[in-house]
C-alpha cells in the first residue's frame, strides 16, 4: 500500500463521532444537525426533469472534456455573474464536484521530485486540502485565520523559506467555515507571490452564491474577477473550483467546473483522462440546465438569507457571532464561562441534554505558529429548515444559559 496514506487524519466528522458514541442524546427533543455542510433545500424541478429527460445517455461514454454545449454553458454563466469573456474549449472544464478536483489538482500539480514541496492552505480548512498535499507527497503549511479581520487567513504567517518550496496554494472565498471573503489587494499579494516563487492558485469558490448583502458590490470577488482587474487577463498559475452542490442544491449530482489557465486547464485534461473522471451525459444535461437558471438561485439565496437573519440575533445573545461575508455557516466563539470555552465539550454536552449537533471548530484546524484557532469556536451549518434552525438556536441558548447557573 502506499505509505503516504499513514499521513492521512481521520475526517472531522470521523473524529466527532468517536467523540459523542458514548453519548445518549436527550430523547424527549427531536434531533437537529447543525453539523454536515450538506444543503437540504429542494433540488430544482428543471434539473430532475433534465435528468428524467436525458436517460438515453447512459448508453454512450462521455467524454471527459464534456459535451461542447455543457463547457459552453459553463462559461455563458461566468460572463453574466463576473462579466469575463472565457474560451469554453480551453479554459473551462468540467468536473464531478469541486471536492473531486480539488483533490486530483494536487496530484497533477505538485512534483515530489523537487526538495521538500510544500502546498499551503487555510487554517481552519476543508480538510480536501490536506489530504491531497500530503498523497502529492507535499507538506501542508497552515495560514490561521485572524479574528480582527473576520477570520480572514493571515497568509503574512507563511516566511519567505516556505513560500520558496511551495508549488499549491489552496484558497477558500467564501471561507468555509469563517465565510471570509477576499478582498482586491489579498489577490494581489497572493498573485505577486505566486509570480515570485511560481506556485499554482487554487481558489476553491463553491460558496459564491449565498450572500446577504443587496447591491452592486454584494456579491463576492472570484479570483478571476481579481485577476482581471489586475491585468492578468491570462489567468496564470490561476485555475478556480465552483460546483452545483451549494448553489443549486444538488450535492449528490456531483458537478462542478475549473476555470482559468489554460495551460493548466490542458494539463489537468490530460491527467483527468486517465483518472476516468468523465461527467455522465445525465449529469451534464442536468447541469446545463442548471447553469442557466438563476431564479433557482436568487430563492435559495433568499431562503438562507431569512434563517440567518433569525438565527444569529438569538446566537449574538449568548455565543460570539456575526454574520459572515457569505456562505451558509455561523463561525461561534463559546465564552470562558460555558465548558471552560472548551469546543470539544460544548458540542458534547449539546447533543446530550438539547439533541443538537454542532461541529466543533479545533477538527476543522491544525496547530500552527502555537495554536489551533479553530479551538474554542463551532461550526454551524443553517442547512436545515427554517424552522429547525431557529429551534436549534433556541435551544443552543438555553444550554448556554443553563451552563452559567
Amino acid at each position: 500500500m502506499n505509505p503516504l496514506l499513514e499521513r492521512l487524519q481521520p475526517y472531522p466528522f470521523e473524529r466527532l463521532n468517536a467523540l459523542t458514541r458514548h453519548i445518549t442524546p436527550n430523547p424527549a427533543l427531536s434531533p437537529i444537525s447543525l453539523g454536515m455542510g450538506e444543503p437540504r433545500h429542494p433540488a430544482p424541478k428543471l434539473v430532475e426533469d433534465a435528468l428524467l429527460g436525458s436517460l438515453s445517455g447512459l448508453s454512450s461514454y462521455p467524454p471527459t472534456a464534456g459535451s461542447v454545449p455543457l463547457r459552453q454553458a459553463m462559461a455563458d454563466w461566468v460572463q453574466r455573474r463576473y462579466g469575463l469573456s472565457l474560451d469554453a474549449a480551453t479554459q473551462v472544464l468540467p468536473v464531478n464536484g469541486s471536492r473531486e478536483a480539488l483533490f486530483a489538482l494536487a496530484q497533477a500539480v505538485v512534483d515530489a521530485s523537487r526538495p521538500d514541496p510544500v502546498v499551503v492552505c487555510p487554517n481552519p480548512f476543508y480538510q480536501i486540502y490536506e489530504g491531497a498535499a500530503l498523497l502529492a507527497g507535499a507538506t501542508p503549511a497552515f495560514a490561521n485565520s485572524d479574528p480582527a479581520r473576520n477570520f480572514a487567513a493571515d497568509w503574512s504567517q507563511i516566511d519567505e523559506a516556505t513560500w520558496a518550496r511551495t508549488q499549491l496554494l489552496y484558497t477558500c472565498s467564501p471561507g468555509n467555515p469563517t465565510g471570509a471573503v477576499m478582498p482586491l489587494q489579498e489577490w494581489a499579494q497572493l498573485f505577486e507571490l505566486a509570480d515570485r516563487h511560481d506556485f499554482v492558485i487554487a481558489s476553491d469558490e463553491c460558496y459564491s452564491e449565498i450572500y446577504f448583502r443587496e447591491g452592486a458590490d454584494a456579491a463576492p470577488l472570484s479570483a478571476l474577477q481579481a485577476a482581471q482587474q489586475l491585468g492578468r487577463t491570462d489567468y496564470r498559475r490561476l485555475i478556480v473550483f465552483t460546483s452545483l452542490s451549494k448553489r443549486s442544491n444538488v450535492p449528490g449530482l456531483r458537478s462542478g467546473f475549473v476555470a482559468g489557465d489554460a495551460d493548466i486547464v490542458r494539463k489537468f485534461l490530460l491527467y483527468r483522462t486517465y483518472h476516468g473522471s468523465a461527467m455522465s451525459p445525465l449529469v451534464q444535461a442536468a447541469s446545463i440546465a442548471a447553469w442557466g437558471d438563476e431564479a433557482h438561485v436568487v430563492a435559495n439565496r433568499e431562503a438562507y438569507r431569512r434563517k440567518f437573519a433569525q438565527v444569529t440575533p438569538v446566537l449574538a445573545e449568548v455565543l460570539d457571532v456575526r454574520l459572515p461575508d457569505a456562505g451558509f455557516y455561523l463561525w461561534c466563539g463559546i465564552p470562558p464561562d460555558v465548558c471552560g470555552g472548551d469546543d470539544i465539550a460544548f458540542a458534547q454536552g449539546l447533543l446530550a441534554q438539547y439533541n443538537v449537533a454542532v461541529l466543533p471548530g479545533s477538527l476543522l484546524a491544525r496547530s500552527a505558529h502555537g495554536c489551533n484557532p479553530g479551538a474554542g469556536r463551532l461550526r454551524l451549518a443553517l442547512v436545515a429548515e427554517e424552522a429547525a434552525c431557529l429551534e436549534a438556536a433556541q435551544r443552543i441558548a438555553a444550554f448556554v444559559r443553563e451552563a452559567r447557573r
